[in-house]
């Protein structure tokens, strides 16, 4: 980093010359608060040299996803949408979606982008073994940053999204208003048991739904990874032991696929709960067949995300507060935008 003239920390100050001269060479005694202005001058014109060199190159941030289609759809409009938000930077957003995607497979790609990448945001499964993957990417300067779902312990600099426990809570209070007085079996539907996020949606919907309608039975469904034809078949086979169920609350995606399901068992529900407004949910919404998404502000989360990647260069001034989770939104057919 250059030395920067006498001057130049004089404008950025506001200090005279002569006190700015005298503090840096401790010539005589300087104020406390006069020296705090100083090393606050340099901080600044460091970071806004850095800014100014990260506005000639090219800055590669990766998003890499395991998810469904008409998810990832949201997740890149999302992103895309906030690169207006940091026009003075020449961000290029390398998107990498896939609906099946193996442990060996992300280290392979992971191991591609590190090589000129200056962030990665994931949304993968939760593994022990991508604890030291994370820790090995800090380590080259490569920060990280969890989307949707988190990967707890691993050198991340955040997580960020809803506060997925809070959102199945949030599920059951909706449900059990729906279902007073009935009771029945309420079947809790996840894509994957590997999938953080998931199972605190599963968690938190749980705990609620026992206090507030102890009397129904809560069977959980696991498998299909939100993808319609794998949830068809997988809850399909699952229909055949349980055929009580009153209620569905699905986490992850495939819900048509579910819906699907349930109408060749014959088997007519109270109430449907299910998350993210994609295409899919927004068509099913529309017909009847999903009573209430719940959604969080994904161009907030990828605003958020581009921001945390640009701090961690220095590209940006830190901000000191941040906001823990995002905030939960209940869609019904009455308040989907279009």
């Amino acid at each position: 980093m250059k030395q920067f003239t006498l001057k130049q920390i004089s404008a950025q100050s506001g200090l005279s010359l002569a006190t700015v001269d005298r503090a840096l060479h401790q010539r005589g005694n300087v104020h406390p608060q006069t020296e705090h202005r100083i090393r606050q001058a340099i901080a600044d014109l460091e970071l806004q040299q850095k800014a100014s060199l990260a506005k000639g190159r090219t800055i590669y941030i990766d998003v890499i996803l395991h998810t469904p289609e008409r998810f990832s759809e949201l997740v890149r409009e999302a992103f895309v949408s906030q690169i207006s938000s940091f026009v003075s930077f020449r961000i290029q957003l390398r998107f990498h979606c896939y609906e099946d995607l193996s442990f060996s497979e992300i280290k392979t790609l992971i191991k591609k982008c590190a090589v000129d990448s200056h962030g990665i945001v994931l949304k993968l499964q939760h593994s022990p073994e991508m604890i030291p993957v994370i820790e090995g990417l800090i380590r080259q300067r490569v920060p990280v940053v969890t989307i949707v779902t988190d990967i707890p312990g691993s050198a991340r600099l955040r997580y960020i999204g809803m506060d997925n426990y809070s959102a199945g809570k949030a599920a059951a209070l909706i449900m059990s208003k729906w279902l007073s007085p009935e009771n029945g079996t309420i079947a809790t539907i996840v894509g994957s048991e590997d999938f953080t996020g998931e199972m605190e949606r599963c968690e938190g919907f749980t705990k609620a739904i026992t206090q507030f309608k102890p009397d129904c039975r809560i069977v959980q469904l696991a498998g299909g990874y939100g993808i319609d034809h794998q949830m068809y078949d997988y809850v399909n086979k699952a229909l055949e032991k349980e055929k009580d169920i009153i209620a569905v609350y699905t986490v992850g995606g495939g819900n048509a696929g579910i819906l699907r399901a349930l109408d060749e068992h014959s088997i007519t529900i109270r109430a449907f709960i299910g998350h993210d407004l994609d295409r899919e949910n927004r068509a099913l919404m529309q017909a009847g067949k999903i009573d209430v998404l719940i959604e969080h502000n994904l161009q907030l989360d990828a605003q958020n995300a581009l921001k945390t990647l640009l701090e961690f260069h220095n590209f940006l001034p830190v901000n000191e507060v941040q906001q823990l989770y995002s905030k939960v939104n209940i869609i019904t057919r009455y308040n989907m935008h279009t």
